[in-house]
């Protein structure tokens, strides 16, 4: 048996953070995770890590090349014969950024005196004065603690009576692991996970159809951004239906065949040679063994907690996936971070209404704070500006002017409401406006604050300009 004063059971973004943090704070601290490598190795980081965010942006870089390549180095006078894309190379490159993350965490935890154990955490019993967890796989042992972190992160989503089987019906880790270009890639669900997985194979050279249940495309998006989105994405040759009931899904050897019923009621059959299942995500925890102790869970299995991610039990907290709001990886890892803060006695934060939102497509979509229908359905008041990337210096000499940025501000003290974003790096540019969001600023103050020439971030400053209709170069 050994003791500790914190243990953390999962080691993504969530969970390696908030034990990292726990030890600056001066704790003790074990984290237990069961993620393994190629070669039975640990592999802390999660999904985000492994199978999710970091994967997945390295496979969008490489397929951006190809397609920056194939269609747009001519433009620049660079002429390039015999292109051709190498699969099973740019998937050992992405293999290889996903191994350099995970002994990346490693390093960090024997930095700061994190103890690691390789397998899976689990609930044995409350104890006197905390709890016992033990650790089965590659490590076995017992560990006792007075507080206890759960992030067990989630997992996908799978369609009723379509599991997943890595092979031909696909979830976020089969989507990641296809061995050559499809000629023909199926996705249910246009959420993140399919905007970008879709992405990365059509610039392969896939054809790409996408069929989403809603009748509205990325419902959770400002309407206008979500339509100059579509409006791109459909160009790049994406197809995309909306309002779709899926019907039966049949495997066969090398292919998969979806019924479906479009939003005018007509009856289809989409023959593809892979099908990406995109739908969401559920809480994980299962093995938990929850019931040992009494942990409350709610009806989807996600741990229920407050707004400070105390559970129901003395000296067990949950964050990330496994709890309410957005399955982000760094909404995970400000609640890591907060929750060591609070069993240290400080003053944790997390403000969900500043947690900024990504997807990783070309353009890339990015925004924080409330959209304009929200505004709309709530009754406030309320002033709106927008600018195009055509109209700014550097979008033009980049090319790659898709898309706007777009402000909306309280119409009676102009405190900024909401960001949104379509366009290029759009992933970074969104960080200005998290910050002036968490500083309670106003659209006037963005329009006053000099932004460096040329730069995309001339564009936020535009935009905040246009609240008060005095854009300067549009």
């Amino acid at each position: 048996m050994k003791n500790f004063d914190i243990i953390v059971i999962g080691g993504g973004p969530g969970g390696y953070i908030a034990a990292i943090r726990a030890a600056q704070l001066g704790f003790n601290v074990a984290c237990v995770d069961e993620w393994k490598n190629a070669k039975g190795g640990p592999a802390p980081g999660g999904t985000c890590t492994n199978v999710g965010c970091i994967p997945s942006k390295a496979l969008l870089q490489s397929s951006e090349h190809f397609e920056q390549a194939g269609h747009h180095f001519a433009e620049h006078g660079i002429g390039l014969k015999d292109l051709s894309i190498d699969v099973p190379k740019m998937l050992a490159r992405k293999d290889t950024v996903v191994k350099q993350n995970n002994d990346g965490i490693l390093y960090l935890f024997k930095k700061n005196k994190v103890t690691f154990f390789h397998g899976r955490g689990s609930f044995a019993k409350a104890v006197e004065g905390g709890y016992e967890v033990q650790v089965s796989g590659s490590d076995q042992e017992s560990l006792t603690a007075q507080q206890v972190i759960v992030a067990t992160g989630s997992n996908a989503r799978a369609l009723p009576g379509v599991p997943f089987d890595e092979e031909q019906i696909l979830s976020n880790d089969g989507a990641l692991r296809i061995g050559g270009v499809p000629k023909k890639l199926g996705l249910i669900g246009s959420g993140v996970i399919g905007l970008e997985m879709g992405s990365v194979w059509r610039r392969l050279g896939a054809e790409v159809t996408i069929l989403e249940g809603l009748p509205t495309f990325l419902g959770a998006v400002d309407e206008q951004i979500a339509r100059e989105a579509h409006k791109a994405f459909t160009k790049q040759g994406l197809k995309i239906e909306l309002g779709v009931k899926v019907g039966e899904v049949k495997t066969g050897k090398k292919s998969v065949s979806i019924a479906y019923t479009d939003a005018k009621g007509a009856e289809h059959k989409l023959d593809v040679d892979k099908l990406i299942i995109s739908i969401g995500r559920v809480p994980n925890t299962i093995g938990l063994n929850a019931e040992a102790v009494g942990l409350k869970l709610d009806e989807r299995g996600a741990i229920v907690v407050d707004d400070e991610c105390r559970t129901n039990l003395p000296g067990v907290w949950a964050v990330g996936d496994v709890v309410r709001g957005p399955m982000l990886a760094h909404k995970a890892e400000e609640e890591g971070v907060a929750v060591a803060e609070r069993i240290a006695g400080q003053h944790g934060h997390v403000n969900f209404n500043t947690v900024p939102w990504v997807i990783y497509t070309s353009p890339e979509i990015a925004w924080v704070g409330q959209t304009e229908q929200q505004l709309k359905a709530a009754g406030r008041a309320y002033k709106a500006g927008t600018f195009p990337f055509m109209a700014n210096g550097r979008a033009r000499a980049l090319g790659d002017t898709t898309g706007m940025v777009k402000f909306l501000a309280d119409a009676a003290s102009d405190e900024i409401l909401g960001v949104h974003i379509v366009g290029p790096y759009a992933s970074e540019l969104i960080a200005e406006a998290v910050v002036a969001m968490e500083f309670k600023a106003s659209a006037e103050d963005i329009a006053r604050i000099c932004h460096a020439h040329p730069s995309l971030s001339e564009a936020t400053k535009e935009a905040a300009l246009a609240v008060d209709k005095r854009t300067l170069n549009f």
